[in-house]
């Protein structure tokens, strides 16, 4: 396959040769040999590697929080989706098996809590937390589990405090993983989360609204976490029902303090009715806050691959996958909204249109 013409969102033009699923030349022009499929985006639609949601939940067996990889991948523009803990190691298996029917390329961060989110408060109950499992689970699904997850609010922990956070680090430790700490409602307290997280670790939700969040009692950000920030914790948006504020956002950018991933936290609820629907209207809603295109672009393919440790996506480069999103910004006035309930109009949207995945087009 030879993609022509395709405009980087630099507005460079490039040609891209595939072959076998990989990508084997990137360059100004690049000459078509006969029978070969030729896609031609003639400079007018945007193309990037394709868009990486570091953070859903797309695991169909528990329907607290549950979707299905494709509605939220491919069908969104988004070429790969990775689940953050839904699942755990009682149901890695399962869900790795129904994945591999998708189109999408699906990854996972394996829920310290080895029934996954069952129930709201998975980590109320310690022994749930069994490393044995985790590190057999991880060993047997070493190139789809991407990192360990642990959900830290006050409605998951029960009264846990940050037990469940020192062993999951002990986990991570132990099997040479990333963790995701998703941070919300205390207890814990933020700071005792903050504390104990390295770099390379990822904090979720990490502009939401809530008391607990990165901002003071004089909407102020709070010391620990710019420290956090400058020591290379990796900050990402993880949108969801209730966990982005446009004002947060807007502070923390004023400071130079930026995610590094934009994901959603999509699920069946959200994805429907809002106030998520996919990763575009998340990266939407960015712009309005004073990212740049190609920052934006960036944190949904090469930041976020670089998040889960994979060095074979994210860009368009020699001998990468040849996964790639192909897009519009389309000059249509928009109401966008965050999770409380405040309102944007937005008159620049991203538009997936097609998709590429692992060599094969797919028209949206």
């Amino acid at each position: 396959m030879i993609i022509k013409n395709g405009k980087l969102i630099t507005d460079e033009v490039i040609d891209v040769e595939i072959v076998e699923g990989i990508i084997t030349k990137v360059s100004k022009d690049i000459e078509i040999n006969e029978n070969e499929e030729v896609i031609d985006l003639k400079g007018e639609k945007y193309i990037s590697a394709g868009w990486i949601d570091v953070h859903t939940h797309c695991f169909n067996k528990y329907k607290l929080y549950s979707d299905d990889p494709d509605e939220i991948g491919y069908k969104k523009g988004v070429t790969t989706v990775v689940d953050a803990g839904t699942v755990g190691a009682d149901t890695v298996e399962e869900f790795y098996n129904n994945t591999r029917e998708k189109k999408t390329n699906v990854y996972c961060f394996l829920n310290i809590a080895k029934t996954g989110i069952v129930e709201q408060d998975e980590l109320a109950d310690l022994s749930r937390l069994d490393k044995n499992a985790l590190k057999e689970a991880y060993n047997k699904y070493s190139d789809f589990v991407v990192g360990i997850k642990a959900r830290m609010s006050k409605t998951v922990i029960g009264n846990n405090g940050i037990k469940p956070l020192d062993i999951a680090l002990e986990a991570a430790e132990e099997n040479d993983l990333p963790l995701m700490v998703h941070i919300g409602s205390n207890p814990p307290e933020l700071k005792d989360v903050f504390d104990r997280v390295r770099p390379g670790d990822m904090i979720a939700h990490i502009f939401n609204g809530k008391k607990n969040g990165i901002l003071d009692e004089n909407g102020e950000i709070r010391n620990f976490v710019k420290e956090a920030y400058s020591n290379g914790v990796i900050f990402d948006l993880a949108h969801g029902t209730d966990s982005f504020n446009f004002g947060v956002t807007k502070k923390a950018f004023d400071e130079n303090i930026y995610c590094h991933c934009i994901s959603t936290d999509i699920y069946c609820k959200n994805r429907i009715n809002g106030p998520v629907y996919d990763l575009a209207t998340t990266m939407s809603k960015l712009l309005l806050v004073g990212y740049t295109k190609e920052q934006i672009i960036d944190k949904v393919t090469k930041e976020a691959a670089k998040a889960i440790r994979k060095d074979n996506i994210g860009e368009i480069k020699v001998g990468a996958k040849a996964d790639f999103t192909i897009f519009t910004i389309d000059n249509i006035e928009t109401e966008l909204i965050d999770s409380n309930k405040n309102v944007k109009i937005s008159n620049e949207i991203f538009k997936p249109v097609d998709v590429i995945i692992n060599g094969k087009y797919i028209k949206l």
